[in-house]
């Protein structure tokens, strides 16, 4: 699966209506965007079971204001509609490929339950 440009109508139906989504919040004047995207890029296409959305802070000012983006890039990760990662800079190959596969093992319905039994 390629990367896909997403806007804010689209943002929470495909952060919940998909396993796994990552989502890479950049800009076109952002060096360190334009060197992430080609490591963004080969990755979606190792885990096609995995949403690459892209969102261009530019064109959605609101989203990224409401996503709380303060530096891009910015990747997010969601798991079942659950916000699992978010960490502001590019990640190495490497690193993308190790937080890909933490979040494809990550038991979210755990950790969910951990959290609702302790608030109890």
């Amino acid at each position: 699966m390629t990367t896909q440009d997403i806007t804010a109508e689209q943002f929470n139906d495909i952060v919940t209506d998909n396993e796994i989504v990552l989502v890479d919040f950049w800009a076109s004047w952002c060096g360190p965007c334009k060197q992430f995207a080609p490591t963004y890029a080969a990755s979606s296409e190792k885990h096609p079971d995995v949403v690459f959305a892209k969102v261009d802070t530019e064109a959605e000012q609101q989203l990224a204001a409401a996503a709380d983006i303060r530096s891009i890039p910015t990747l997010m990760a969601f798991k079942k509609g659950k916000l699992v990662f978010n960490q502001a800079g590019a990640l190495p190959p490497a690193a993308l490929e190790d937080l890909v596969q933490k979040v494809k093992e990550f038991d979210i319905d755990a950790a969910v339950a951990a959290q609702e039994n302790g608030q109890e």
